[in-house]
C-alpha cells in the first residue's frame, strides 16, 4: 500500500494544505464529501482540540460541528474551517446539513464511527446520501509528517529520553513498580510535557515478560529484569521509548540475551528506507534474532507509526506491504519474552530520511544496572 502520492509532495504547514491534499484523494475513494468522526483526524485537519467535534469536507469548504462548552476554544483553535455550534446533538445537525446537499451524494466515513452514530446519520439524511468507506484517507495523510510535527516529534523524543535518564538513578530494589511509574509520569509534566503518551509500562522480575503488564504495587526485587515503556505527550504528539534495566548484577546469559536484542534493532533500523516495504523491516530484525534461535520469544510486530496517535500507519510487522517514506516517524521495538525469567524490549523512535533513518530517542542503549 503505497501512501505517499503526487498529493503528498505538496507544501504540508498547516490545516488549509491538509484539507487540500484530503480533497484530492476524493476521486480515488469516490466521494464528494468526507465526514471526519475521529478526533485525532478532526484536530490535524482543522486544529479543534475538544472531545466532540464532527468535521464535513467538501470541495470546497469545510464545516466544524461542535456544541457550546467549545464556543470560545473553536474561535480560537479552528483554521480552514467554518464552526457551527449544535444546540441539539452534533449528529442531528450533521445528518441536517448532508440532507440539505443538492441531489444524493456520495459521502465518505471512517470506522471509526460508531454503529448508533451511523444508524442515526441514516435516519436523519433520509436516503439523501450514499455512504462509501474512506479508506483510511486522513491516515494516509497523516503517516507523512511534515517540519512543524517533525520538529514537535523530535522534542518529544528527547523529552521522554531525558526523563528516563533522570528517574533511573532514582530506581531501588523495593521500590514499588507503581512508584516508578509515578517518578516518571511526574517528571513528564515537570519537563512540560502534557502527560503520558499511554499508561506508563513498569514490569519487574517474571511480569517483565508481559509484553503490557500494567504497574503494580509488587516491589522490584533484587536480580531483576525491569522494563520500562514510556511516552510522553508534547502538543499534541506522543513519543514512544522502552528500556530495560536490571536490578542487582547480570549473568552473562541476561547480558546475552540484551545483546541479542538490541542488535535485532539495530538490523531493523538499518532496514528502514524509502521504497522498503513494512514487512522488510520487520523481517530484518526478526531474522536477527532467529540466528540467535530466540524468534520464537518475539511475539509481537516490530513497530508502528507515531504522531497525534502513539498507534498510528504504518505498522511494522510480517507481511506489511506498506511502502515506507521519507518523514514517517516510527518505533522499532524488539523483544524477546521467556517465561519465569522476564522480558527485554528496546525501543526508539526513529524519522525515515532520504537515506535511512535518524534516531530522535537518545537516551542510552547500554544495559544497565542499578
Amino acid at each position: 500500500m503505497a501512501i505517499k502520492s503526487e498529493a503528498a509532495k505538496l507544501s504540508r504547514s498547516g490545516p488549509s494544505d491538509r484539507l487540500g491534499r484530503l480533497r484530492l484523494s476524493f476521486s480515488t475513494i469516490g466521494a464528494e464529501a468526507i465526514l471526519v468522526s475521529h478526533l485525532p483526524n478532526v484536530r490535524y485537519l482543522c486544529g479543534f482540540t475538544g472531545s466532540a467535534g464532527l468535521l464535513v469536507v467538501d470541495s470546497s469548504s469545510a464545516t466544524l460541528f461542535t456544541d457550546s462548552r467549545y464556543t470560545f476554544q473553536a474561535r480560537q483553535e479552528v483554521s480552514g474551517a467554518r464552526t457551527q455550534i449544535c444546540r441539539h446533538g452534533l449528529i442531528r445537525a450533521v445528518a441536517a446539513a448532508l440532507r440539505a446537499r443538492k441531489g444524493r451524494s456520495r459521502v465518505a466515513y471512517s470506522t471509526a464511527m460508531t454503529v448508533a452514530q451511523k444508524r442515526m446519520l441514516d435516519a436523519g439524511v433520509g436516503g439523501r446520501v450514499r455512504w462509501v468507506d474512506d479508506g483510511g484517507a486522513v491516515e494516509k495523510l497523516r503517516a507523512i509528517k511534515d517540519a512543524g510535527e517533525l520538529r514537535i516529534l523530535r522534542e518529544a523524543a528527547e523529552l521522554v529520553s531525558a526523563v528516563f535518564m533522570r528517574t533511573t538513578s532514582d530506581i531501588r530494589t523495593g521500590t514499588p513498580e507503581l512508584a516508578v511509574a509515578a517518578m516518571i509520569e511526574s517528571e513528564i509534566k515537570r519537563c512540560g510535557g502534557s502527560g503520558p503518551s499511554f499508561e506508563t509500562i513498569v514490569a519487574a522480575g517474571a511480569r517483565s515478560a508481559w509484553a503490557h503488564a500494567r504497574p503494580t504495587e509488587r516491589p522490584i526485587g533484587k536480580n531483576e529484569l525491569v522494563v520500562l515503556d514510556q511516552g510522553a505527550i508534547l502538543r499534541g504528539y506522543c513519543s514512544d521509548m522502552t528500556r530495560t534495566v536490571f536490578a542487582g548484577k547480570a549473568s552473562k546469559k541476561i547480558r546475552s540475551l540484551y545483546t541479542a536484542v538490541l542488535e535485532a534493532q539495530e538490523a531493523g533500523k538499518q532496514a528502514i528506507r524509502p521504497g522498503v516495504t513494512a514487512g522488510d523491516v520487520d523481517r530484518a530484525a526478526r531474522n536477527t534474532l532467529k540466528r540467535a534461535k530466540l524468534d520464537r520469544y518475539f511475539t509481537h510486530s516490530l513497530g508502528h507509526g507515531l504522531g497525534l496517535e502513539v498507534h498510528e500507519l504504518p505498522r511494522l510487522g510480517k507481511g506489511e506491504k506498506t511502502v515506507l517514506q521519507e518523514d514517517m516517524v516510527l518505533t522499532v521495538e524488539p523483544g524477546i519474552y521467556l517465561e519465569g525469567l522476564g522480558g527485554i524490549r528496546i525501543e526508539d523512535d526513529v524519522v525515515v530520511t532520504s537515506q535511512g533513518c535518524e534516531d530522535l530517542t537518545t537516551a542510552t542503549r547500554d544495559f544497565l544496572e542499578l
